[in-house]
């Protein structure tokens, strides 16, 4: 197992991919500790079987530069290969500038083949590779040098079975010409505004059922506050504070460094330093905002909008389309947006794009009397009006 810690022998390996079809790519990292992720290693594989046509890349080895890799993500000849990629993306985007293309996940490319819903890489080996995986080494510290031979071993499998997946689900996208899908699917991802966070709207990730401006004021405030302080010190934001005491605190609002001391969920050290001076700054901006600059609150969907009729139809023609196209139901219209489009919302994506033509453009049809739905023994006939 060739594991590279020189930029002149990465720089090789980068030059022989270019000359391939595609490179398959995967990282191990670390995020416990950090608002970052910290990236360990780096594994690259090309088509072949031979010695050093797979090989690890330590990016934690003194004096290697990963500028070659950077390169050959941008060269568009070569089509780079991953499984599940956002974390991995976020990675080579914050801290190299770099969004791989063209890209491939095969994630994505196996819900849209019939594999069903978020499938994992184990279950895309087994069925398409015809191997096995051993997990062991997966929740190991991957920042520790040296490597263990099981790590190495681990990291390299995950993108030497890529291959054969990645081949096998390209054909079959070419054969079902559904190539266009994939791409609408990986057009977020390839949108280096993905993986950008503003300290401004991290407010809309904190759940919470209470709806009142103010309150949301002093939620936004807070969590404004908490993800720049992480993002300034790389640490994780739950390090400052966690979601239940960012709420706990939006009701208390506390005004001094007394009222944080009678906080249940504040983590000690948070209750003093610039941490506790965040806070109360942050409460005390919120409790000022005049009534124009507080947070329009979100309305949710009344349910007396919803057709439940209309609903449970959309559901069965969903099924029926999903069914004979082998594509897992929720990645073309997830509950929510079935009852969005009975309640007469129309700006939803099961109703744009590859989904339009698969369902979106037949639920419209159900919608405004144009077809009905019979059963047929177990199947779903459309019958036009």
């Amino acid at each position: 197992m060739q594991t590279i810690t020189r930029t002149e022998d990465l720089a090789a390996f980068c030059d022989r991919a270019k000359a391939a079809p595609y490179v398959t790519v995967d990282t191990e990292f670390l995020r416990e500790r950090t608002y970052y992720s910290k990236l360990c290693l780096v594994q690259l594989a090309i088509p072949g079987e031979e010695e050093g046509d797979a090989v690890l890349v330590d990016p934690l080895e003194e004096g290697l530069s990963l500028d070659p890799l950077v390169a050959l993500f941008r060269d568009t000849s070569v089509v780079k290969v991953f499984h599940a990629a956002r974390q991995d993306l976020e990675i080579f985007c914050v801290d190299y500038g770099v969004i791989p293309e063209p890209l491939f996940d095969t994630q994505v490319a196996a819900m849209v083949c019939g594999f069903g819903e978020q499938v994992g890489y184990e279950t895309l080996v087994k069925r398409i590779a015809r191997a096995s995986l051993d997990k062991s080494s997966r929740f190991t510290d991957w920042s520790r040098r040296p490597l263990t031979d099981a790590q190495k071993t681990y990291a390299l499998a995950d993108v030497t079975h890529l291959r054969k997946i990645y081949e096998f689900l390209e054909k079959k996208l070419r054969d079902t010409g559904r190539h266009r899908w994939v791409a609408e699917e990986l057009a977020q991802l390839t949108d280096p505004e993905t993986y950008v966070t503003r300290p401004a709207e991290a407010w809309r990730r904190v759940k919470t059922r209470n709806t009142s401006p103010r309150f949301l004021a002093v939620v936004r405030e807070l969590a404004r506050f908490r993800e720049a302080y992480a993002q300034e010190r790389n640490v994780p934001r739950s390090r400052v504070y966690k979601d239940d005491a960012l709420l706990e605190l939006a009701a208390t609002k506390p005004a001094s460094h007394s009222d944080l001391g009678r906080s249940r969920l504040l983590l000690r050290e948070a209750r003093r330093g610039d941490i506790a001076e965040g806070i109360l700054a942050a409460v005390k901006q919120a409790q000022e905002l005049p009534k124009e600059e507080l947070p329009e609150v979100q309305e949710g969907r009344d349910k007396a909008q919803v057709n439940p009729a209309l609903a449970d139809l959309l559901r069965v023609l969903l099924k029926a389309r999903t069914e004979s196209s082998g594509v897992a139901p929720k990645l073309v219209a997830p509950s929510a947006e079935l009852d969005a489009i009975a309640s007469g919302e129309r700006d939803v994506a099961a109703l744009k794009g590859w989904r339009r033509e698969l369902f979106g453009a037949d639920a419209l049809r159900l919608c405004d009397g144009q077809i009905a739905l019979a059963a047929k023994g177990s199947k779903i006939d459309v019958i036009e009006l």
